[in-house]
């Protein structure tokens, strides 16, 4: 016979279980709605922007309706069937330079609501998109959509911004994150720029972050910007990133960018498409350097030979403490050893290094001054 005790550790135990697999399967099962409603956008993105009316069809439910804008029309209400009619088959295939791009996600049951920015460059114009979704016989489907439009900046370009995922130094519990300064100070250069800022993680999903400070404006700005927290809370991985769409990659710091970066084959070929076959930036700061340390050339070259690269140098790191025993590598001496000239400011100083296509800075006071430079020779090179 088990004693109580031994009873009642096994019932928490077969709860635990349970309640981890039930967990496990609500988080499975909504991962697979976002993918199939991202699949369902992607159809509406399309056809949209290239009169294809027979993809249309296929976002949209039979009985969908839209609201949108007009100028003699309060409410202006408009069928599927008379939407599809505006996109003639001789325009079909043609594109008319509309970009769209998910911007939020939110599923409950069989019922979601998305969001989606809508740029057209040319005319200088954004939408932003409203959908409102439902699982039909095991298929998402637009039910309803609304739009609001507005002049815009916006170029249609995009910045990959690359981020570790790792939670721990290492193999240890000492926990680590992405700098939240890092990314907001680059991020907030590019959106007002009229860039677009996709984010890309080793795992993708939720990122680990770290250095967050509320009081701090630019910090309380994006903490409280539902499109961005989304977007670094469903960051890509890998292999759903098409190097054809960037302009540019930039590897952002914390500790953690040491782990699961540098080393991650698919990201390394993600970088240097953009970089060789797009003529593309490829930009990094602080500890991010880590992340340019091993790119090859295709000649078989490191990135870094002759070139002159920044990042937080070996010398300002605490070579007693437990989280520098764990890094897999020293930046300043892989960059030194593979050819780079390594240079750096003063503890706190901005610093930023613009080598050609490589631009690199210090630390987190460097992160704006390297998407301004960044910026200009994009401007340069349009």
């Amino acid at each position: 016979m088990f004693s109580r005790h031994v009873v009642l550790k096994l019932l928490l135990l077969v709860s635990v279980f349970f309640c981890s697999a039930a967990a496990y399967a609500t988080q499975s099962q909504q991962a697979q709605n976002r993918t199939a409603i991202t699949q369902t956008l992607e159809l509406y993105f399309y056809g949209s922007s290239h009169s294809d009316a027979e993809k249309l069809a296929q976002a949209f439910h039979p009985d969908a309706l839209l609201y949108l804008e007009k100028a003699d029309a309060a409410v202006w209400q408009v069928s599927i069937d008379e939407y599809l009619s505006w996109h003639k088959d001789e325009n079909k295939g043609v594109d008319n330079g509309r970009i769209g791009r998910i911007l939020q996600i939110d599923v409950e049951g069989n019922l979601a609501i998305a969001k989606a920015e809508i740029l057209m460059p040319q005319r200088k114009q954004r939408f932003v998109d409203r959908f409102l979704l439902k699982k039909v016989a095991d298929k998402w489907q637009i039910i309803s959509k609304s739009a609001a439009g507005s002049s815009s900046n916006v170029n249609g370009q995009r910045i990959l911004f690359i981020l570790s995922s790792a939670h721990f130094h290492g193999a240890s519990n000492l926990p680590t994150g992405v700098s939240f300064s890092e990314i907001v100070n680059a991020y907030d250069e590019f959106i007002r720029a009229g860039y677009s800022v996709d984010f890309v993680s080793p795992d993708g999903g939720a990122l680990p972050l770290a250095y967050i400070n509320t009081s701090d404006p630019m910090h309380k700005k994006y903490l409280y910007d539902a499109d961005f927290m989304y977007a670094i809370g469903n960051t890509m991985n890998p292999t759903q990133v098409v190097p054809d769409d960037y302009r540019a990659v930039h590897y952002v710091g914390g500790t953690n960018a040491m782990y699961g970066v540098a080393d991650n084959a698919e990201l390394q070929r993600i970088s240097m498409t953009i970089y060789e076959q797009h003529n593309g930036i490829i930009s990094a700061v602080c500890h991010g350097t880590a992340g340019i340390a091993h790119l090859r050339l295709t000649n078989g070259e490191y990135l870094v030979k002759g070139k002159r690269i920044s990042g937080y140098p070996d010398e300002y790191e605490n070579p007693d403490r437990p989280y520098f025993k764990e890094f897999p590598f020293h930046i300043t001496k892989t960059i030194e050893a593979r050819g780079g000239d390594f240079l750096y400011s003063p503890r706190g100083q901005e610093h930023v290094e613009v080598d050609g296509r490589i631009v690199t800075g210090q630390n987190y006071q460097s992160s704006a001054g390297v998407a301004k430079a960044m910026i200009a020779i994009l401007e340069s090179q349009s």
